[in-house]
This record gives structure tokens, C-alpha cells and sequence, in this order.
């Protein structure tokens, strides 16, 4: 994070879901890097928004600034953080006035929950795949629960090991048997805490299932008061929508079916909810593709698709019925699928992967993933949680389809790294190192 906060002439604003450690990562780059540190929440303290009501410039709102905080400003060695910048949009937009002003460092968060957000983004300029808009005055990064590298750093997996993971990953040699073996028993932990900072930092310090599970918990209740918050005539979709994903990942298809909501209702009444739970972070929305060609976005239909958790621990959480301790004990018999699917999904949108896919055709078959690799290629991802990770008829098809042109797949499962012709079989756990050409640093998400 200290990287991407050099600048003295642009404030870093960091949004993403409730809960992703967004607020714990500017207090821990005001440890590093300042001697002071000044932080403001609207949400705590509303009072707090006069500081920009009606102002002019920034000798204005410094002046006020002076007067609500006791905390002492000192220029070029303060930083100050405006949280939960939703419910004050004047200091969003009036933080052009600091940042010229250019006495002290500023950084910003917002939430995405909440109605309030929705006209504020169309003040600073659309934020997707973790990427800021040239808005000359902010940077705007999103936060993501760790991914799977992240989380097994965090649990004690020396950076030496996770390296010689990248090496093999890169070079597709086989992992050391000890070491896959003891990554497969992480990433089942992976599946139960999750990535969500204040459950993994629970597991941390107590290594106790029982308290990660009363941070889901009040994680899960937070968004669901979220949603009560929300437009009045919707939130009723919306807390349908957010209660029926893990039993619909768990049907046979994955697939969302509106008329478990309302038979009577179409999908364009329900299509603003889904957008809203996407832009808010609380889940993820994979969409259907009749082909998987350059570019996706053409082949897309907007009224098929899936919808993940935006966090594959509270899923785990919601399943509950013993599954944590059945997944711990890495029991055969135990339908992986929906949980191993919500991983992938939601380590593609972290690594950079901003809009997911997944493939289906009456003639062909379906195909868990498809992205656009950053060389401009296509690239279908399999996911398989048992036994016949070998057999995947609709990846063949449309590998032997030359229309497409599909020059390598990759199919994630249990075993160890191996090629075969166009296919390359990962293990699991190396989901995290699929990435477009572009990187995402770490940090945003790592917040423990």
C-alpha cells in the first residue's frame, strides 16, 4: 500500500465490502509512514459532515477541521482518513480543495452498502477490477477478502514455500507431495474461515472454529441491515436474493432461478438488486456466455448466470449442518462443488479478473469458467471436487471446436500439476495464481 500512496498530489480512496479491513489498512500505513493520524467517521460521528457543508476552499474546511478534531495537525507528517465517505458525498467531491491545498495527506473509504453510494459514483467515475479512474485528484483501489496466498501467509505458511508453489505453477512441475498435501489441508481451513479479515485474525489468535463462526455471523448480519437500509419497494428482493445463493449453488446447476423468488415476477424487476449486491461487494455474479470468444461481453446473456458469496468462509457459515468439521476431515463423500466453485470465483475477481463467465450450450455442454487472459485470449477454467477430475466432456468440445481457436484450459482439482495436450491440471489451491497481466498488490486486501 505505501507504493501506491507516494503520490502527495492524489488522496487514495479504497472501496469494497463491509468488513474487508479498509479502515485497519490506512491505520497501518499511518504506523509506517506518518507521525500523525487524524480519523474521521461519518457513520460514528454525522456531525462530522459540516466539516464540508457549504464550503469554498480548503482554508475552510481546515479551519473546521481544526475545530471538531483535538488531534494536532502537522503538515507534510499527518495523514487524515475520511471513513464511510457514503454518507458525506460533499467530501468527495470537495477533497480536491485538500489534496491542492497539499499541507497533509488524505485517504478515503466507502462502503458500497447503501443507497447513499449511488450518486456518488457517477461523481468520481466508475470503479471496477480494482482500478481507479484518472479523476486527477483521487486514486480509487477496491478491497477484496484475502485470497488463498494471502491466507495461508497470514496462517503461518512460510513466503519461501508459497514461492516454490509460484515456481511449479509457472513451470508446471509437480508440487512435493508433503507440501501439496499440507496446502491441501490449508486450503480446506481456507474454506471454512475464509478471507474476511476480522474471522481469519480470530482463527489467528485462537485457533477456535466455534469464535470464527460468531464473526461470520455478525458479518452476515451487518449486510443483512444493509439491506433493510436500502430503497424500500427492493429490499425485499434483495434479502430473498442474498438468503437463497447458497442453496442455489448447491442445486445441480448453480444456476439462479427467479421463480424461486416469484414466479410472476421478471428478471428486469429483480435486475437492479443483482447490480446492487454486485457494486456493494456482497456477492459476485458470473454470467452465461453462448461462446467463448473475444469479447466476452458480446456473447453475454444478462438473464443467465451465478451468483457467489463474495466470501467462501460465509458460505461455509451458512451451510452450516456440521460442514466445517466434514471439510476439516477432508470426507470423500462431502459435494465440494458449490464451496470449491465460490473460491475460484471469487480468486478470479480478486487477481484482476473484473466481469467472470461461464460457458453453457444445449449441444456442447457447460464450463464452469471462461475469462479474457491479459494477452487477449480465452482462457476456460474446470472445476472439479472429486474423484473424476479427468472427465469433462463440454471442456473437450469446445477445445476441439477450431471456430474458437482455444489453445490451453485449466482444469482445478485435488491432485497434482500435470499436462495433457491443451489441458494443464492444477491443484486447487493454485487458483490464486491465475492472474491477468496486470498485478494487484497484496496489501489491499491483506488488512490483519
Amino acid at each position: 500500500m505505501d507504493a501506491i500512496y507516494d503520490n502527495s498530489k492524489m488522496a487514495l480512496m479504497l472501496t469494497g465490502a463491509r468488513q474487508v479491513g479498509k479502515t485497519n489498512a490506512f491505520r497501518r500505513l499511518a504506523k509506517r509512514k506518518f507521525e500523525h493520524y487524524i480519523e474521521i467517521n461519518f457513520i460514528e460521528n454525522a456531525d462530522a459532515k459540516q466539516i464540508f457543508k457549504d464550503v469554498q476552499s480548503a482554508k475552510d474546511i481546515l479551519l473546521r477541521l481544526t475545530a471538531f478534531t483535538s488531534e494536532t495537525l502537522v503538515p507534510s507528517k499527518t495523514l487524515i482518513l475520511f471513513d464511510e465517505v457514503q454518507r458525506c458525498p460533499e467530501c468527495v467531491t470537495k477533497i480536491k480543495f485538500l489534496v491542492d491545498e497539499g499541507s497533509y495527506r488524505y485517504g478515503l473509504t466507502g462502503s458500497l452498502l447503501g443507497v447513499e453510494l449511488e450518486n456518488l459514483r457517477e461523481t468520481v467515475g466508475h470503479m471496477d477490477n480494482g482500478s481507479s479512474e484518472p479523476v486527477g485528484y483521487m486514486d480509487i483501489k477496491t478491497m477484496y477478502p484475502l485470497d488463498f496466498e494471502e491466507f495461508a501467509l497470514a496462517v503461518g505458511a512460510a513466503p519461501s514455500l508459497l514461492e516454490h508453489l509460484k515456481e511449479c505453477f509457472e513451470r508446471t512441475k509437480s508440487v512435493d507431495l508433503v507440501v501439496h498435501e499440507q496446502m491441501k489441508r490449508i486450503f480446506r481451513l481456507y474454506l471454512i474461515v475464509g478471507g474476511m479479515p476480522a474471522p481469519v485474525w480470530k482463527y489467528v489468535q485462537t485457533n477456535n472454529i466455534q469464535s470464527v463462526s460468531i464473526e461470520q455471523l455478525a458479518i452476515l448480519n451487518l449486510y443483512k441491515k444493509d439491506i433493510s437500509q436500502y430503497d424500500s419497494e427492493k429490499k425485499l428482493y434483495l434479502d430473498e436474493i442474498f438468503d437463497l445463493i447458497p442453496s442455489e449453488l448447491n442445486a445441480k446447476n448453480k444456476r439462479f432461478i427467479l421463480k424461486e423468488l416469484n414466479k410472476n415476477l421478471k428478471f428486469q424487476r429483480y435486475e437492479n438488486s443483482f447490480l446492487w449486491m454486485k457494486e456493494a461487494g456482497v456477492a459476485i455474479p458470473v454470467y452465461n456466455v453462448d461462446e467463448p470468444r473475444i469479447p466476452l461481453l458480446l456473447n453475454k446473456q444478462r438473464n443467465l448466470f451465478k451468483l457467489f458469496q463474495n466470501d467462501v468462509g460465509l458460505l461455509a457459515y451458512q451451510y452450516a449442518n456440521g460442514i466445517q468439521l466434514r471439510i476439516l476431515s477432508g470426507e470423500v463423500n462431502i459435494n465440494f462443488g458449490a464451496v470449491y466453485e465460490n473460491v475460484v470465483a471469487q480468486e478470479l475477481l480478486a487477481q484482476g479478473f473484473g466481469q467472470i463467465y461461464y460457458f453453457n450450450s444445449k449441444k456442447q455442454g457447460e464450463v464452469d469458467f471462461i475469462v479474457e487472459a491479459g494477452d487477449g485470449t480465452v482462457l476456460p477454467i474446470e472445476v472439479k471436487s472429486g474423484k473424476n477430475y479427468d472427465y469433462h466432456h463440454a471442456l473437450a468440445n469446445i477445445l476441439n471446436n477450431r471456430e474458437y481457436g482455444l489453445d490451453k484450459a485449466v482444469i482445478l482439482c485435488n491432485e497434482n500439476i500435470s499436462v495433457d495436450g491443451k489441458k494443464i491440471y492444477l491443484p486447487i489451491y493454485m487458483a490464486t495464481f491465475i492472474r491477468k497481466k496486470q498485478e494487484i498488490p497484496g496489501e489491499y486486501r491483506l488488512a490483519l
